[in-house]
């Protein structure tokens, strides 16, 4: 099995209070509850995409905190990262590093990269039935201001239509953009059928409450 979750931000002590407020009273208690969440979901031979900002913690201390998480881990490399430059940092935890990868989940393009990405390759493509063939998955913009001014572009890009060679007539544009944030999941990484899930569930609530 494969999932995504970004975001993590182990060790990042201001965030329990300021911009994501977490509300965890400390890291430890952030860290355990998320370890917990990690662990009930995944398997010791399941995937795990990390797209970026993993820790906040130098190399020996974010090392400790990866080996305590399951599964097999590789690492979409965000902004905050900085751990990796630290020579006491394990880095064989990772299956692999890269700033930017496509690959195919369940015969679906997945564009993967730590920033939101608005005019991604394949945004256009459908299968047969009509189905998005690819999704672009992000992270880095949390739950913010940046987040909202995303979600207006995905709206306004699904309302605008083009003609694909061979249709008969323009379709609007699936513009499949997933925010992987892990708070949105409650810390729980996703597989990309249910980040899909949770994604429309989420846009659904924006579009309700105006926001």
């Amino acid at each position: 099995m494969r999932y995504y979750i970004s975001d993590l931000h182990f060790y990042h002590e201001s965030l329990l209070t300021k911009m994501d407020k977490r509300g965890f009273s400390s890291c430890e208690e952030m860290h355990d509850y998320m370890v917990e969440k990690w662990n009930k979901k995944v398997r010791a031979n399941d995937e795990v995409i990390i797209l970026g900002d993993v820790s906040m913690g130098r190399g020996k201390p974010t090392s400790d905190m990866l080996a305590r998480l399951n599964g097999r881990l590789s690492l979409i490399v965000g902004n905050h990262d900085t751990y990796l430059k630290d020579r006491r940092f394990d880095a064989s935890r990772f299956e692999w590093i890269k700033p930017y990868e496509e690959l195919s989940d369940n015969k679906r393009k997945v564009i993967l990269s730590h920033y939101p990405i608005f005019c991604y390759n394949g945004q256009y493509r459908r299968d047969k039935e009509g189905m998005p063939k690819t999704y672009m998955l992000y992270g880095h913009v949390h739950d913010t201001q940046d987040e909202v001014l995303v979600n207006r572009f995905i709206q306004e890009t699904r309302q605008a239509c083009y003609l694909s060679p061979g249709d008969g007539e323009p379709r609007p544009i699936p513009c499949q953009m997933i925010n992987c944030f892990c708070m949105f999941s409650d810390y729980t990484p996703l597989t990309l059928d249910e980040w899909i899930v949770v994604d429309g569930e989420r846009r659904e609530g924006i579009a309700i409450n105006g926001e």
